[in-house]
């Protein structure tokens, strides 16, 4: 009798040692892990994220290192005619060569291919697997070496990085170290089984009324021994469709119908529900192997129509229009293994708690985790993924294409059922470094072969290989050939396609009070550098001489080019500068905090009827160490004063008020004489919602009223843009004041929002009070806020395990704020927290 197909994961019992080092063998903790993990528990290595240790461990990625196993038994039943035993490496990093008994059984130089070795015929009664692995680093720069017809540019690293399939991140990056990682990055299974199934693939259609879905459930199985399959479709545990089915040649096919069908939506817009598929490879009425695969049924659209602007780039779900407020995301580590599943989950909570809808998994990292994909499905954040290229002109020799595919193949396949999944893009900025570098690319000629013979020939994987990938395994999922593209015009073009804007830091150094004059269609990077929290910088700087805001090891923290001249510029230009660290620190936040409010108030309000802009996702949510960068999100999940500002810009419903913007330092400081301003509301809502809106004028001098409130009934627009009211400021009959405006519904106040005089080192914020209730100490709590003047940036301190419900907020006389806190105990201290100019 056939058995059921077993599968163990080969967690514990491995060692390690390094290929040229001490013969004898290092315990490892568990399997998945790299070798800088084990070094660090084996205190070989000191941790590479304290200080500037990272300079201290660059000698590991420059080894190779073996890793071992000896494997479980071996039943006698695994032996019998028709059964197989079978290895399965899910991911190995990168250049491994694995010998079973000492019989190479596979060589790899892919660390986002996962491999399958039958083992049967090699086993025998005692078996030990090895896995060595070559540094990365020094195979890269042979390959390079080979192929000097090639013109190896880009942004970032040491550029024989594009030459390896491996994470691009690990050779740093603008914002993280140079790690070069080596060992199992991913689970090792050993499998044993006479039929298995090896992969469902689910085509299905909603129906243009919504209310229902069709489609074919494919199922391809493995081995002789199984003669049917059984398909069963769940819905909360209750079945839908049910069908036993014979299986051809490995192969069975079950048409399916499901006329009343509850579809998965993105959060905000209606519920996450999640199918469950069940299939069963059977033999004579026994059961030889189970496989359960989630499932959700949506219609994703991209939206690419002409218009008065040029062509629209937005998202349509079940007919729904959605603007894709969100964020960027890097790999969570540069020690991958390191990432559990509950920070994944933790992560992407966070950003749907902060009203995100959108996360783009960047091309320099990784095809994530599954936990990753699994946690948005049921958390309904859609995904953009690129594939694995970034910032630079990537190879085609055959053997490297021939990765590339199985590399595609293989991660469309193991992601094309989740309803997350919103559009797959080619690459990242790889045309932009066409564009810098004058690489060749005509985009009227239309014969891929052609374009492997150019400078630029990475245009046929993004152009041809990946679409031709996408249009065979993963049909109904919008591809994009880069990010940023736009129909073979300028990336920067702002009338189409989507557009990374870095003016703002980089390139011109824009004032970011002009962000939304400076977006396009759909802005997929953007960002502002902010200091984390001082908790954070406590956490990697141990020499208490070094913690002041340009010590040398909080510089070392930071990677991007020039750092110091652009925190200063926009510290400079806009706020009286502290040297102090922890006011420092609060004033990069807000700088941060402020620019990226301009950038999504702004493309929010865009969106309007017409879609002038589709989207916004911030560089970046996350960082892979602890330091500076354009995290809104530090290392260890606290949040930095933009998480806050984007969570109240992204809101359901949110109202904006805004002066012209007059730049100052093109003035020479000498003020205008008028601004204009504007105030509106945003509703994400599919239905109008009626509102009071309220506008005040307070003098950021006495926290008075200088003239009387306007307040306006309106009803907000579905799904977009109510314009409330335009206005003049006459700068020189006026004092110095803050255009506060709120919102209302059904009498309670739910978004608000200061326009301040720019900049604010002009303005007096001397006397200024803050009134601070704290909370009666429990598990859940408030705390109430209130001042007799304008405040900016009241920001309570982030302690681990306290979850407050706003931050980083402005107060206006007369409007106390109440603000929800959970996790403070009652031996707990209260909140410490600062203000501009406190």
């Amino acid at each position: 009798m056939s058995s059921l197909r077993s599968s163990k994961v080969l967690k514990q019992g491995w060692s390690f040692r390094q290929a040229d080092g001490p013969a004898n063998w290092l315990s490892v903790d568990s399997v998945p892990t790299v070798a800088h993990l084990d070094l660090i528990k084996h205190n070989v290595i000191p941790d590479p994220y304290i200080d500037m240790n990272e300079l201290d461990v660059e000698w590991v990625g420059e080894k190779t290192w073996h890793y071992r196993v000896d494997l479980p038994e071996i039943p006698v039943s695994a032996k019998e005619k028709g059964s197989k035993v079978v290895l399965v490496f899910e991911g190995l990093d990168t250049f491994a060569h694995v010998r079973l008994n000492g019989k190479t059984i596979l060589l790899t130089d892919n660390m986002f291919i996962s491999h399958r070795v039958d083992i049967t015929d090699l086993v025998s009664d005692n078996n030990q697997l090895e896995i060595a692995f070559e540094p990365a680093l020094l195979k890269a720069r042979e390959i390079r070496a080979q192929h000097p017809e090639h013109k190896w540019v880009g942004f970032n690293a040491d550029l024989s990085r594009l030459a390896v399939r491996k994470a691009q991140y690990h050779w740093g990056w603008d914002w993280g170290p140079v790690l070069m990682t080596a060992g199992p990055w991913r689970p090792v299974h050993l499998e044993m089984y006479t039929a298995r199934v090896k992969e469902v693939r689910v085509d299905y259609h909603v129906a243009d009324g919504f209310k229902s879905a069709q489609g074919t459930i494919s199922v391809d199985t493995e081995g002789s021994a199984g003669d049917n399959v059984t398909v069963n479709l769940k819905l909360a545990g209750q079945s839908v469709f049910e069908e036993t089915l014979t299986i051809t040649d490995g192969k069975a096919v079950a048409s399916f119908t499901i006329p009343d069908v509850s579809l998965w939506y993105p959060s905000g817009y209606g519920a996450q529900t999640i199918y469950t598929i069940n299939t069963t490879v059977k033999a004579a009425g026994h059961e030889l192997d189970h496989h359960t695969q989630s499932i959700g049924f949506r219609r994703v659209e991209l939206v690419q129509e002409k218009d008065d602007i040029g062509r629209s780039f937005y998202f349509r779900i079940n007919g729904a229009d959605v603007f894709c407020g969100g964020s960027d995301w890097i790999p969570a580590d540069s020690f991958l293994p390191a990432i559990s599943e509950e920070r994944y989950r933790r992560w992407l909570k966070l950003m749907v708690d902060g009203n995100q809808v959108m996360v783009r998994v960047w091309g320099g990292g990784i095809y994530e985790d599954d936990t990753f994909y699994n946690a948005c499905d049921e958390l309904g954040l859609l995904v953009w993924q690129d594939f694995m290229f970034g910032c630079g002109n990537y190879p085609t020799f055959p053997s490297f294409l021939d990765s590339v595919q199985k590399e595609a193949v293989q991660n469309v396949r193991r992601l094309r059922h989740h309803p997350c999944m919103a559009i797959w893009a080619g690459n990242n900025e790889d045309y932009q470094v066409q564009e810098q570098e004058g690489l060749e690319y005509n985009f009227d000629e239309k014969l891929p072969e052609c374009w492997l013979q150019t400078n630029f020939p990475a245009r046929y994987i993004y152009e041809k290989l990946l679409p031709d990938v996408m249009s065979q395994e993963c049909p109904d999922v919008p591809y994009h050939p880069g990010s940023p593209w736009g129909d073979g015009k300028l990336t920067s073009d702002p009338t189409v396609g989507d557009m990374h804007q870095w003016n703002v830091w980089h390139g011109t150094q824009e004032k970011h009070q002009i962000f939304e004059t400076l977006g396009g269609r759909f802005n997929s990077e953007f960002g502002m550098e902010a200091f984390p929290n001082i908790q954070t910088i406590e956490a990697f700087v141990t020499k208490k001489s070094h913690m002041y805001p340009q010590s040398h090891t909080l510089d070392f923290h930071n990677k991007a080019d020039g750092h110091e001249r652009r925190i200063a510029t926009y510290m400079v230009e806009n706020f009286r500068v502290a040297t102090e660290l922890e006011k420092y620190i609060h004033l990069t936040q807000l700088v941060q905090a402020d620019a990226l409010m301009y950038a999504y108030r702004g493309w929010r309000r865009q969106w309007g009827q017409k879609r002038q802009c589709g989207g916004a996702l911030v560089w970046q949510i996350n960082d892979c160490w602890p330091g500076t960068s354009w995290a809104v999100v530090d290392y260890f999940l606290r949040k930095k004063a933009a998480y806050y500002a984007l969570a109240r810009v992204l809101a359901p419903i949110a109202i904006g008020v805004q002066r012209e913007h007059h730049d100052w330092s093109v003035a020479h400081a000498r003020p205008a004489k008028a601004s204009h301003f504007h105030l509106w509301a945003v509703n994400s809502k599919m239905e109008p919602t009626n509102a009071t809106v309220c506008l005040r004028f307070v003098s950021i001098e006495t926290g008075s009223d200088i003239k009387p409130a306007i307040t306006k009934e309106v009803s907000l627009v579905p799904n977009g843009t109510t314009d409330v009211l335009d206005g003049v400021i006459d700068n020189m009959a006026e004092e110095p004041h803050v255009l506060a405006a709120n919102l209302s519904v059904d009498g309670d106040i739910i978004c608000r929002d200061v326009d301040w005089p720019q900049p604010y080192k002009y303005l007096s914020f001397t006397g200024r009070e803050v009134e601070v209730r704290q909370p009666c100490h429990g598990e859940v709590g408030v705390i109430q806020v209130s001042a007799k003047r304008p405040v900016k940036g009241l920001m309570f301190e982030e302690r681990d395990g306290v979850t407050i419900s706003d931050n980083a907020i402005d107060l206006i006389p007369g409007d106390e704020q109440v603000l929800k806190v959970i996790g403070l105990s009652g031996t707990s201290p209260a909140l410490k927290y600062q203000y501009l100019d406190q």
